[in-house]
């Protein structure tokens, strides 16, 4: 098993509450680090179709049987279940007493706010950080970039084109039926790879609904969908009432670039090194690999970007409470001049504010210098800190 750095932050919590629920795409490992975490637990998958019978037909029966110290996994296919789990942990107030996983987050998220809030601890488990990938690692970013993060991808050495195309159709296509009712299933997945094409750009919806014959509310819609199932993710815009021309429309990311790569056609290192989307898939890292481990540590810090109509940009911005981070990716090992002045373009704007400034480039260095630092793609990780 590959070692998670959320397993710290799992265990501490499940002895503050009586819930602790794990969430994220499939395959993430969420199974995996939770029986590593809690060995003595019983596990229970509510994917199994009599277990899953049993505990909808007869829910106190079924958790007079799995009374405590139990994995429920899966357990938004059963969400009569979660009523009878308030009573369970209300009666008997006992630290992690259960603990819940899902894939599907509007089914659990709905679940869990109508009946667990105040009792429950969330966790999103996504692919691996690079930090945990490293024993496995290449060495190149675009290796990493191509094949991603999923846990057995990484673990077996499996050939993500052997992969993805499975992972689309068992788990993506089963999740939008569980989830919206779709009649023109090949239209969504023609959405799917069009979403991918705007990846780090603004999300047009209104452009995708032309090209697929379909209404703006229906696209934004199936983002939804996607978000809810981790398929893909929105980066808000950033702005303090300095800048009445920032831009109000959100970024697009998805949550594994490896995902990403089948979908844009991108099968190899050398057809990534010379695509058009190298920038973008680079940025999608970056980001992503923040957010993972943000998710890691229990870090709730918002992500988000700066763009204004005069094409000013800043590719990430995140503001904590001592300091902002302004954060610019480019897809190369050259530190050139404008990509600095870019990097400072807000600092006269935000003079009261603590500034640190980062380039995150090819380099296998980092450098630390007078005004900013040019951090490597390996070091990603030092822009979230330690602990919450």
């Amino acid at each position: 098993m590959i070692a998670r750095i959320q397993a710290q932050k799992i265990k501490e919590m499940a002895k503050l509450f009586p819930v602790l629920a794990l969430t994220g795409p499939r395959q993430s490992g969420k199974t995996t680090l939770l029986k590593a975490c809690f060995p003595d637990y019983r596990y229970v998958s509510l994917e199994n179709l009599q277990q899953r019978e049993f505990a909808t037909q007869d829910p106190e029966g079924f958790l007079k049987l799995y009374n405590q110290y139990i994995i429920f996994d899966e357990i938004q296919r059963v969400p009569e279940l979660f009523s009878y789990l308030q009573e369970k942990v209300d009666e008997s107030q006992l630290p992690g007493q259960f603990i819940l996983s899902g894939s599907q987050n509007f089914l659990l998220m709905q679940s869990i706010t109508q009946t667990l809030a105040g009792r429950v601890y969330l966790m999103d488990l996504l692919p691996l950080t690079f930090t945990e990938i490293k024993p496995y690692a290449s060495g190149e970013i675009t290796e990493e970039i191509i094949r991603g993060a999923y846990p057995r991808v990484v673990s077996t050495g499996i050939n993500p084109q052997d992969y993805f195309p499975s992972y689309v159709q068992t788990y993506v296509e089963r999740d939008v039926r569980t989830l919206l009712n779709i009649h023109d299933l090949s239209k969504f997945k023609k959405f799917i790879t069009l979403l991918a094409h705007q990846t780090g750009q603004l999300f047009n919806a209104s452009s995708l609904a032309v090209k697929l014959g379909v209404k703006p509310p229906t696209i934004q819609r199936w983002l939804s969908l996607l978000e809810a199932s981790y398929i893909a993710f929105t980066l808000v815009p950033w702005h303090q009432n300095l800048a009445k021309r920032s831009i109000k429309t959100p970024k697009l990311y998805f949550y594994d670039t490896g995902l990403l790569c089948f979908l844009l056609g991108i099968r190899s290192a050398e057809s990534l090194a010379e695509s058009t989307y190298k920038g973008a898939l680079f940025e999608n890292y970056v980001v992503l690999e923040i957010l993972k481990h943000q998710k890691a540590r229990g870090i709730s810090t918002p992500l988000a970007f700066y763009r204004d109509h005069d094409q000013h940009e800043i590719d990430l911005i995140i503001e904590g409470p001592e300091q902002t981070q302004l954060i610019e990716m480019k897809a190369n090992f050259t530190v050139k001049p404008e990509h600095l002045k870019s990097l400072h373009y807000l600092d006269q704007k935000l003079k009261s504010t603590q500034l640190q400034h980062t380039l995150v480039n090819f380099s296998a260095e980092s450098q630390k210098r007078t005004k900013e630092t040019i951090l490597s793609w390996k070091e990603i990780h030092q822009l979230v800190p330690l602990a919450p």
